[in-house]
């Protein structure tokens, strides 16, 4: 019924035999192969049309490509739901020998770290009587709720007068000192388990309602311990399993309740209502517009879409929102008075919003923690760079640019140091942080800070002991991970937000660092240092909108045009195995697969088993995977984390992942692990490698974007080799298809809470 959700979800090992070449073609050797830019407007093929191969395959594997919508992981995590709906992977043999617990490493950290969050978002809930008093202008009561998104449709109401006003954020001590970075012993993430008898109570329903019984350790997760009673009750709560799909929970339902169930059932409605903003949650969106939300309930045949809604709000399963509309330009200072009201009648209101508890609370306490820094930190004047003149002014400071720039952030951190402040660098990923680690910087891990695993000690109310704080990989900073972040600094802290706009957004929910670079509620400071070489010359073209030739003498950029998806395959096996490491000199396990989604005809799934045929052929005796295979692992969805099994035992799989040990359990082997020769842009984010393989077959040219092309090609370090099968939709992807606008309600928040009277 299911198959198990997030990017990074497993697939079968396939009985891929690809062509291997007798003789293999070095990359750029032959003169049609090598090309001065991989963003040539008509690249080299032959003469004969690309074939459109798998073009039947692409119709059924249409969501699983990563830019269904900017993230396009519920397209994966609906292709997550039919795995789990047959028979149940073998997960890792015992016999292997294991090694001891390793310590606590980013994976670990991440579980830890969003358990806090929950931990938080349920205590504040649990502390508000009334009304929510934060920008949100969010009620308090499900009748409250109800009333308001009518009286708001009906004109009897403006949202300034439904809605409340916001309370200003409580004051937080500045910590006493601490070193700049600390190291403790790792805190022990062990994941909720549900008691033996809670499992089995649900294992039987379920079978009651012919579902899969290997669903019944996520239910029991998910609904908690009276699982089994919720889901006698209400069949349809088995949708909080993610990549459960409504058709499935409603055969169950049916199964359960036989002629009491219904379309209209009002348990449905509430699940689906659910249901339809948990998957939009994927997409990135932290809210959706009440239209939307009921087009969605009627193509999943409920008759009564606004009575759904309805019944969602009053059971308080929703909560709505409308945010106070900016009237920017009305009329000019010279027209009549009358023409001036005419404009402004015309402006239309902000749309009705519908959202889930946790992400509303997410962005409402980020508005509000980012806006207590930046009233409450004391300005002084800082020699030095100018991102360095205006983190010294300000509590808050964006700061844009490419791979160059990260540079400026480092400096900024070593010279706060210098003063003699409390200051930290954190990155996304574990390949960020060993990557400025080599150039001898010093680093942690955004989830590993927020864990606890490493960096500096928190005071009693659990700040952290920092004078300022900069994050790099900023626009990989969902609205949950930077709420977190945001409330651990106490007041007067500065944070300094780095990244590159035009790279993919966020995995989980939220556009933190767009919103934020829109509100201009602070000092934003553009990079103008330059990526160097042949590399940092195409991907700035690709981030305007040209793709350009350019100049590779030594033959950092590479086109290999292929005619179909077959080709496609063979192709990389062949640059990744011999033509790169010959050529290039880069090895194979330095060198990155990156292709638009997981399905398809040369997606991860028939890359990796071609690459593992290749590169590490055996028999899967792990639950499908050898010592030696390159996996991608998703301790929670959206985070991937890459490495190589080292063995298997009645525990799990251990995987190295850079320096250290990770045990994968073995009940989350089938459901979170993937092989990682062969990733998606998303996965791929944040991360960095020697030489990078971007495929590009026929069937994937709707899922190419401005910002995925442009993430992929900025994965390469000193070589990039595209296997070009797109023909000019590559360039059109480039010049005119962006990323769709996520549906988020942080800017006008922060307009709220930090706009000066003149603005």
């Amino acid at each position: 019924m299911t198959e198990p959700a997030g990017e990074t979800a497993p697939e079968a090992p396939e009985a891929v035999e690809p062509e291997v070449p007798e003789a293999v073609e070095p990359v750029g050797e032959p003169a049609e192969d090598v090309r001065e830019g991989a963003g040539d407007s008509e690249p080299r093929t032959p003469d004969s049309a690309t074939e459109e191969a798998g073009e039947a395959e692409e119709a059924g594997e249409a969501e699983e490509t990563e830019e269904a919508g900017e993230t396009g992981e519920a397209g994966e995590t609906e292709e997550a739901g039919e795995a789990a709906a047959g028979e149940a992977g073998t997960g890792p043999e015992a016999g292997a020998e294991g090694s001891d617990t390793p310590e606590l490493t980013d994976a670990q950290a991440e579980l830890a770290a969003q358990r806090e969050l929950r931990a938080r978002i349920e205590a504040r809930k649990a502390e508000k009587e009334g009304p929510l008093a934060s920008g949100a202008k969010l009620s308090g009561t499900a009748a409250d709720l109800l009333a308001a998104v009518r009286a708001v449709e009906g004109g009897a109401a403006s949202g300034s007068s439904v809605f409340e006003a916001p309370e200003p954020p409580p004051r937080r001590p500045s910590p006493e000192a601490a070193p700049a970075m600390t190291v403790r012993p790792p805190v022990q993430a062990s994941a909720a388990v549900p008691a033996p008898g809670t499992t089995a109570a649900v294992r039987e329903v379920l079978a009651r309602g012919g579902a899969p019984e290997t669903l019944a350790g996520q239910v029991a997760a998910a609904l908690g311990e009276g699982a089994a009673g919720v889901l006698g009750e209400d069949p349809w709560q088995l949708l909080a399993v993610p990549g459960v799909r409504p058709e499935q929970a409603d055969g169950f339902a049916r199964a359960l309740l036989g002629a009491e169930c219904g379309p209209d059932d009002p348990r449905r409605a509430v699940a689906l209502t659910v249901w339809l903003l948990e998957r939009a949650a994927l997409q990135g969106d932290t809210a959706l517009e009440l239209q939307a939300v009921r087009a969605g309930l009627a193509q999943q045949a409920v008759s009564d879409p606004e009575k759904a809604v309805e019944v969602a709000v009053s059971e308080g399963a929703v909560l709505v929102f409308q945010e106070e509309t900016t009237e920017e330009h009305v009329a000019d200072e010279e027209e009549p008075d009358e023409t001036a009201e005419t404009a402004a009648a015309e402006v239309p209101s902000a749309p009705v919003l519908l959202g889930l508890d946790r992400y509303a609370l997410a962005e409402e306490s980020l508005a509000d923690g980012l806006a207590r820094l930046v009233r409450t930190a004391t300005a002084d004047t800082w020699e030095g760079s100018e991102l360095e003149h205006a983190a010294g002014a300000h509590g808050l400071v964006l700061h844009t640019g490419g791979e160059a720039s990260r540079a400026e952030p480092v400096a900024l951190v070593a010279a706060a140091r210098a003063r003699g402040l409390r200051a930290l660098l954190a990155v996304h990923g574990e390949g960020g942080r060993r990557a400025l680690g080599a150039a001898g910087a010093e680093a942690v891990t955004v989830a590993a800070l927020l864990s606890g695993a490493a960096g500096p000690g928190r005071d009693e109310e659990g700040a952290f002991a920092l004078d300022l704080l900069a994050v790099l990989d900023a626009p990989q900073l969902d609205v949950e991970t930077a709420a977190m972040l945001v409330e651990s600094l106490w007041d007067g802290c500065r944070l300094v937000l780095s990244g590159d706009p035009e790279v993919l957004g966020a995995p989980g929910a939220g556009r933190v660092f767009t919103d934020a670079l829109a509100a201009r509620v602070c000092p934003r400071i553009a990079s103008r240092v330059p990526d160097p070489g042949p590399l940092g010359e195409l991907v700035s073209g690709i981030g305007v909108g040209e793709l350009n030739q350019v100049e590779a003498p030594g033959k950092e950029v590479v086109i290999v045009p292929v005619r179909d998806a077959g080709e496609a395959v063979h192709r990389t096996v062949q640059l990744v195995a011999d033509s790169v490491p010959r050529a290039i000199g880069v090895p194979s396990e330095q060198t990155q697969v990156i292709t638009v989604g997981h399905g398809g005809s040369a997606g991860t799934r028939a890359l990796n088993a071609a690459l593992k045929q290749r590169l590490n052929p055996g028999p899967g005796r792990f639950g499908g995977y050898d010592p030696g295979d390159r996996v991608a692992y998703a301790p929670v969805p959206g985070r991937t984390v890459t490495g190589t099994v080292l063995s298997a035992d009645a525990e799990g799989l251990r995987l190295r992942c850079g320096d250290g040990e990770l045990l994968v359990p073995k009940e989350r082997v089938e459901s979170a692990l993937r092989h990682g020769w062969a990733l998606t842009a998303h996965q791929a984010a944040g991360t960095r490698w020697p030489a990078v393989v971007v495929v590009l077959p026929g069937d994937a040219a709707a899922g190419l974007s401005r910002p995925w092309v442009y993430t992929a090609f900025g994965r390469a370090e000193r070589h990039l080799s595209v296997v070009h099968g797109v023909d000019q939709a590559l360039a059109r992807a480039v010049a005119e298809v962006v990323a769709p606008e996520r549906t988020t309600r942080l800017r006008p928040l922060l307009e709220g809470l930090l706009a000066t009277p003149e603005e």
